[in-house]
């Protein structure tokens, strides 16, 4: 599956985790939105929650959003695609560790792979991140609890098992 990123660049560089995939020839940045390839765009205010599914409808490109929270609502809903959310998972990136829903690109993008059923490809995509390792051993059970869902309402039930226990 490829991988992909809109990239707008309002972060640290040095701390952006899209550009350190685009180094390791990881990702593909994209800073025009017309660059960007039609697939499966994560996006946190997406309607439906990404699913195996979504992997059965021939799609081989995942979208990430490397965008400051205030401007993804906007950039997200002007990208073409099927767009979806990631559900409950717990950061493991040094700014925002053990927070939900607190995901840099790099941990998006690897757990979008997973739950489309390359978890292999997720290990390449973290293993340039010290904590990369960390952030699958965290989410290791909602991970493969997701990976084994039908679809995006199964997700939905499995995520909210996790809610409930926050």
């Amino acid at each position: 599956m490829e991988v992909h990123v809109y990239y707008e660049g309002d972060d640290d560089p040095k701390k952006c985790t899209a550009r350190r995939l685009e180094r390791f020839d990881e990702a593909i940045l994209h800073r025009s939105m017309g660059q960007v390839p039609y697939g499966v765009v994560l996006n946190p205010h997406a309607e439906r929650a990404l699913s195996p599914a979504d992997r059965d409808e021939a799609i081989e490109t995942l979208v990430a959003l490397d965008c400051s929270w205030e401007s993804a609502g906007e950039a997200a809903f002007s990208m073409p695609g099927e767009h979806r959310a990631l559900p409950f998972l717990v950061a493991a990136n040094p700014i925002n560790f053990g927070r939900p829903f607190r995901l840099t690109t790099v941990e998006a993008l690897a757990a979008g792979l997973w739950i489309l059923g390359e978890p292999g490809h997720a290990e390449e995509l973290l293993d340039p991140f010290r904590w990369g390792e960390t952030f699958l051993e965290l989410n290791e059970e909602p991970l493969r609890r997701y990976a084994d869902c039908a679809d995006s309402s199964e997700v939905v039930a499995v995520q909210d098992e996790y809610l409930v226990d926050e």
